[in-house]
């Protein structure tokens, strides 16, 4: 505790204005993405959802979600994740050899939308993904910090994940993540997961009103602990069982 009052309250303190921050500036980049997203789906496209390491819960957020787009594809590889060996997984998204299986293995094509999402915007994997699916024909939106994309040696690979973009979303988090500072050294309070979930959230509800609106209402998944939600995800999860791996 210092003069300011408890480091938790400092942190979400700071939250609060992080997404603040964000809904003021980054207003046109969601709406964009929201864009995309809605042509994507109303022409039977997908939406693939791609992160390593704590950014892979984000492609987790988007995927069979209550209140959330039925038409998402998450991409998970075990290596790339936490739950198998978190340490090991470090060293994974910096393979650049890693990201043609991801890709080729994902299923994306032309008119799909990939949202990868990358705090310091430069590992390997991530940058690969976003470059093939670019290539293909694919809209890549990307969620990044563009203060850590800037930071000298920040990122390890040689091309950044903004350079493939369609669409940037800055995550408005700092250098590191860490928000808050207990002593003279310990830095703590990540942002990127509270303002990522927020980003993803909010561009799949600018795709749904950009949908309505052009009379093309997407499918959403419901919560399955209210009345007749089983029933509308069952239909939908027989509906996309096919294209999206996960289900």
């Amino acid at each position: 505790m210092n003069d300011a009052g408890p480091a938790w309250a400092s942190y979400l303190d700071r939250a609060e204005t992080t997404l603040a921050d964000l809904a003021a500036s980054e207003g046109d980049a969601i709406a964009r993405a929201g864009a995309l997203i809605a042509t994507a789906i109303a022409d039977g496209h997908l939406v693939h959802a791609f992160g390593t390491g704590h950014s892979g819960l984000l492609a987790a957020e988007m995927f069979y979600r209550a209140g959330g787009l039925a038409a998402v594809n998450p991409i998970f590889h075990d290596d790339l994740m936490l739950h198998r060996s978190a340490s090991k997984s470090t060293d994974a998204e910096r393979d650049p050899d890693r990201g043609a299986h991801v890709f080729e293995a994902s299923g994306m094509c032309s008119g799909d939308v990939l949202v990868v999402a990358s705090n310091s915007g430069g590992n390997a994997v991530v940058v690969d993904v976003a470059r093939r699916a670019a290539s293909a024909g694919v809209s890549v939106v990307a969620i990044v910090s563009r203060k850590h994309t800037a930071a000298e040696g920040a990122t390890r690979a040689t091309e950044q994940l903004t350079t493939y973009a369609d669409v940037v979303i800055d995550n408005h988090v700092p250098v590191g993540d860490a928000a808050v500072t207990i002593g003279d050294d310990i830095r703590m309070g990540p942002l990127s997961t509270i303002t990522g979930a927020a980003i993803v959230h909010a561009i799949a509800i600018a795709a749904a009103e950009c949908g309505a609106g052009a009379g093309a209402p997407p499918d959403v998944f419901t919560s399955s602990n209210v009345a007749g939600g089983d029933e509308v995800n069952a239909r939908l999860i027989e509906r996309f069982r096919g294209r999206v791996k996960a289900l």
